[in-house]
């Protein structure tokens, strides 16, 4: 191209005299001597870390553009989630086998688990901290475990290790879950074939001379989970990039490449660190270590307790929302606990059906996000009919700014959806309590 053209510019990649791989953007110009080529001038220049710098740019973008994303599809998700959630809590209220009553309680962990992810990837995208509290983490550990058990196919088996007298530490339980299901998962892909998948937790003391072996370790007390395979295996080359946002081995659309870079930071956010050990064809190791707090816990009881729930006294409650079954669960749910309910689908439905029950409606119980005509302008009609109307605001976008926008239209009970069957009963019994004591 040079001899042809005089000159060609591009990137090449070389290596210095140390072997270090470099980028270079390099310039070559044929030079002439008396019309005929003579020799090529070539002109390099090192631009490694400007690529570096650009890649880390893109991936910021990425990361940006995930987190919009995340906040356009909370509030579906939600919507998706609340019937779940309510429909569960109801069947467990209606039905006594005890068998239905653990797969619904199955159900309903997992649905509420769905919702707090939900939270988590906007928390993630926002970066506000999750919420901490002194927990023991045998339990996590063992639901994880159970979840394995129903879910894995049957040609992997599954072995756990659980110290009984595991110290507590201080975390946000979903984002715990969150790490340990990714790296079980992750040790699931490994075994296409099958193979044996061992979690095991318990209790170390890290001195000095650990901490001086791992770098990012501290002296102390800490839970230990390890989560180990017998599948394929990485070579050392992987495992210094598997932690980097978006690097994957897997297939495209089986894998996103923020599973591990987002376990990482959730480790590291709770004043942890990760430890990763891999050999080609014999497995891998995963082992997360949590820093222990002194204080105990006390265990939580198995014996499921009966949903002691408020009931209504016959009062009619209108139901404003887009979402036909969030309408017909919470319609179900009002029914079962002796209320009576009139739903709409949309602002101007609710406005034309309040019109007509005005007198009767005791509470209104509307969605912040629907078509044609939305929760506040919703909210503002109902007010101008009448100023002493009792709302409540839904959303599944929760969060400080929306429970605002409903307080700039005079509500003062916000609804984050998905909210249980307890959560709607207890909040609307709260509302009509408010009512009569003024």
């Amino acid at each position: 191209a040079t001899l042809e053209r005089g000159e060609w510019t591009g990137e090449l990649r070389q290596r210095t005299k140390d072997g270090e791989e470099i980028t270079v953007e390099s310039r070559w110009t044929l030079v002439n001597d008396d019309g005929r080529p003579r020799s090529i001038l070539v002109i390099n220049t090192d631009v490694t870390e400007r690529k570096k710098v650009e890649a880390q740019l893109l991936r910021a973008q990425r990361m940006e553009s995930i987190g919009t994303l995340a906040g356009g599809i909370a509030h579906d998700l939600n919507n998706i989630l609340s019937p779940i959630l309510m429909a569960v809590q109801m069947l467990q209220y209606k039905v006594e086998d005890e068998t239905t009553h653990q797969w619904l309680e199955i159900l309903q962990t997992n649905a509420e688990r769905g919702a707090d992810m939900v939270r988590q990837v906007l928390s993630f995208a926002r970066g506000v901290e999750g919420e901490r509290v002194t927990l023991q983490p045998k339990h996590l550990v063992k639901e994880v475990v159970k979840i394995l058990k129903d879910t894995l196919p049957k040609s992997i088996e599954i072995k756990f290790d659980v110290a009984a007298d595991l110290w507590t530490i201080s975390a946000d339980a979903t984002q715990i879950h969150q790490v340990l299901m990714n790296l079980c998962v992750n040790a699931r892909d490994a075994m296409p074939g099958g193979g044996e998948l061992y979690v095991r937790a318990g209790n170390v003391t890290l001195d000095d001379n650990f901490a001086r072996i791992h770098i990012e370790a501290k002296p102390g007390r800490f839970v230990q989970v390890s989560v180990a395979d017998t599948g394929e295996g990485m070579s050392p080359e992987v495992v210094g990039r598997i932690f980097e946002p978006f690097f994957t081995t897997k297939e495209i659309g089986k894998g996103t490449g923020l599973g591990l870079s987002t376990a990482l930071t959730i480790v590291r956010s709770h004043g942890g660190f990760l430890n990763v050990y891999s050999e080609l064809g014999k497995g891998s190791q995963f082992t997360v270590y949590l820093p222990a707090i002194e204080s105990e816990v006390s265990e939580q009881t198995e014996n499921r307790k009966r949903l002691d729930l408020p009931a209504g006294h016959g009062e009619l409650i209108l139901i404003v929302d887009d979402e036909e079954s969030i309408r017909q669960i919470t319609r179900g749910t009002l029914e079962t606990f002796n209320y009576r309910v009139v739903t709409a689908s949309d602002g101007t439905e609710a406005v034309a059906l309040y019109a007509q029950h005005r007198d009767e409606i005791a509470a209104v119980i509307t969605d912040m996000m629907m078509p044609f005509m939305d929760g506040p302008a919703t909210i503002r009609a109902l007010r101008k009919m009448n100023p002493q109307v009792k709302i409540i605001a839904a959303s599944g976008l929760g969060g400080s700014d929306k429970a605002a926008e409903a307080a700039g239209v005079g509500v003062h009970i916000f609804l984050p959806k998905p909210y249980t069957a307890e959560t709607l009963l207890k909040t609307l019994a709260e509302l009509l309590r408010r009512t009569e004591s003024q």
